[in-house]
């Protein structure tokens, strides 16, 4: 009798226990977007002061099935021009596949080729069971976190209007064998003049701990434009020495009309 009393009460804790019953998705959320679809395309000149030192382009070339879900296939590519490559070379990919109706990632990937710096991470989110595999290991995830590129595009889909300059979203970031915090907070409006237009954009500043695209001594500054489209048009970010800015030069491929470039 006491072993079956103690059986029942294990079983009642396993039901109740919270992190178990949270980790657990049973029907996925939807999330409204107006910012991006499957075609979108963006080229930037990435600057070392006056010096243009690489080209990146984000693309979404795809759709693809993962877990029986509609995921975007999205790729991020940065690449030093052959000029600066005697000084720094750089050939950076980042892949991750974000789910089409909730936009959270399935699958991420970061190959880094910096100099004489090589280094190579993935991770595979099975977000109905609230964990992420990496070459490292198995870790658990809270529902719905994210990779550093799956955040920049559900940061697209935020609604800006409302917001205070100072007001934050609150967001976490899985990267190697942590989660992160990850702020998005809102820092006003400015009007740019950049080689693609010029164009009405809110600034938001990523506070990033760990898992970042550009190894940063500072803030990071990105100019999005002020429509439904949200597309990134510039990114300054302080590094050791100086900063990089990266500057919009081409786009197609958009989901709609871009109604905050001026004439």
């Amino acid at each position: 009798m006491y072993y079956k009393k103690k059986l029942m009460l294990l079983i009642i804790f396993i039901l109740s226990y919270p992190g178990i019953i949270n980790s657990q998705i049973k029907e996925f959320r939807k999330i409204e977007n107006k910012a991006f679809t499957v075609g979108e395309k963006l080229t930037f000149d990435v600057k070392y002061g006056f010096i243009t030192a690489g080209i990146a382009v984000i693309e979404i070339p795809k759709i693809k099935k993962i877990g029986g879900r509609d995921a975007y296939h999205v790729t991020f590519k940065v690449n030093s021009v052959s000029s600066f490559d005697p000084f720094y070379k750089v050939r950076d990919r980042y892949e991750t596949y974000i789910d089409v109706e909730g936009i959270f990632p399935w699958r991420f990937e970061q190959h880094v080729r910096e100099g004489g710096f090589t280094m190579d991470f993935s991770a595979f989110f099975d977000q109905r069971r609230g964990k992420v595999k990496t070459s490292k290991g198995s870790y658990e995830i809270p529902p719905y976190v994210n990779d550093i590129v799956s955040a920049f595009f559900l940061a697209r889909t935020f609604d800006y209007s409302n917001l205070k300059e100072g007001d934050k979203f609150d967001l976490q970031n899985f990267y190697r064998d942590t989660t992160y915090n990850l702020d998005v907070v809102y820092r006003g409006k400015e009007k740019i003049d950049i080689d693609a237009g010029v164009f009405n954009c809110i600034m938001v500043e990523p506070i990033i701990v760990e898992g970042g695209l550009f190894k940063t001594e500072g803030n990071i500054i990105v100019w999005l434009t002020d429509d439904d489209l949200r597309i990134p048009v510039k990114i300054k970010t302080k590094i050791i020495i100086g900063s990089i800015d990266a500057e919009l030069t081409k786009y197609e491929g958009l989901a709609g009309e871009l109604k905050s470039k001026q004439k």
